[in-house]
């Protein structure tokens, strides 16, 4: 458990220091925090892409979300939750993203996996319905990527 814990945690500090994430991205919607990023597959390690089953390449990105239930006095809890990413670029391309859940001691996240083309900017809409809630929550992402 302590071996996944440190990966994960590797894994959360590259995406946070990468040169294509410029700050950790959040938004605060009724009670919950929505963590969303976005990064180029070929970011993370051999290691971390084996352990994930993520594809490593310069044109596959990836969209990482975390649902987090606001609670005083603490960082929050972590929480699971119906999630549905669709993303549009300046063509005018739209296209749904597929997501699949990743619990960890602790934690849960979701990562969808997808192509980009150099230079490509790319709004993400993400909808999200955590457990137990019958409210959609609403949050958006704006990423451009650089393949070269």
């Amino acid at each position: 458990m302590l071996k996944t814990r440190l990966i994960f945690l590797s894994l959360l500090a590259l995406i946070l220091s990468s040169g294509f994430v410029l700050a950790e991205n959040s938004t605060r919607i009724g009670g919950y925090t929505i963590h969303h990023n976005a990064f180029l597959s070929n970011e993370l390690s051999p290691e971390m892409a084996s352990r994930y089953n993520i594809r490593r390449s310069p044109n596959r990105a990836l969209i990482n979300i975390s649902i987090i239930r606001n609670v005083p006095g603490t960082t929050g809890t972590p929480v699971t939750a119906q999630v549905k990413v669709t993303s549009h670029n300046l063509r005018g391309q739209v296209r749904t993203i597929p997501v699949r859940e990743i619990k960890e001691q602790g934690a849960v996240y979701y990562i969808g996996e997808f192509l980009v083309e150099n230079q490509e900017s790319v709004t993400f809409s993400i909808e999200a319905i955590p457990n137990g809630e019958t409210r959609v929550l609403h949050a958006s992402l704006k990423q451009q990527f650089f393949t070269r």
